[in-house]
């Protein structure tokens, strides 16, 4: 198809400014072949860096954050409005959604925790999750902000995501392993072929 390159670098950047937060994102969905990756997380959020950063070490993307929120308050604003800036760029990086697989699944194990995510990129933002979760928070970020932060992301990004844990004991691994199968989910469902095609009966996939 003209105009469509299977190998370009899929690549964007967004800024995003409130009186709750002011966040500088960069997003880099493959890399040529001398490219390193690039991971360097600051949300001012200990465990949220944690998470950012599995997320893209898995999903073999490089990914940078500068948050400045509004901590003093709590934890709610910067971690919807990093998950939202995070969102925006995927799909700002993925442009025109043709020649890519558009579904993917993912399983990540973390010690007795197993955790799933299926997604579509599909334009359809919808997300739907069962994380398991006891605790009311991990270092110092709220446990029910972390399928928030799965909601922020699919709602900016465009896609429907399904995550669940399927056992675990340690809401650490339960939420760490929910990050690592979304990385792999999102791996797959990115990887580029050929052609070209719109995948869907459709003919479209509206950015």
């Amino acid at each position: 198809m003209a105009g469509y390159d299977s190998k370009s670098i899929r690549t964007a950047s967004v800024s995003r400014k409130t009186g709750e937060t002011d966040i500088q994102c960069t997003i880099t969905l493959d890399h040529a072949a001398d490219a390193k990756q690039v991971i360097e997380i600051n949300t001012g959020i200990g465990f949220l860096n944690h998470m950012f950063h599995a997320l893209a070490k898995h999903g073999r993307m490089s990914l940078q954050i500068q948050c400045k929120g509004d901590l003093e308050v709590d934890d709610h604003h910067t971690a919807e409005d990093c998950a939202l800036a995070v969102g925006e760029a995927f799909k700002l990086a993925l442009g025109e959604r043709r020649g890519i697989r558009r579904y993917g699944t993912g399983f990540a194990p973390l010690d007795e925790a197993l955790a799933r995510a299926v997604l579509d990129i599909s334009s359809r933002p919808y997300f739907c999750g069962d994380l398991q979760l006891k605790r009311e928070k991990i270092g110092d970020l709220s446990t029910e902000m972390i399928p928030h932060v799965f909601q922020s992301f699919a709602q900016a990004a465009g896609v429907t995501l399904h995550v669940d844990v399927l056992r675990g004991e340690n809401d650490h691994h339960r939420s760490e392993a929910a990050f690592k199968a979304l990385a792999l989910a999102i791996r797959e469902a990115i990887q580029r072929d050929e052609t070209g095609d719109v995948p869907s009966t459709k003919g479209v996939l509206a950015l």
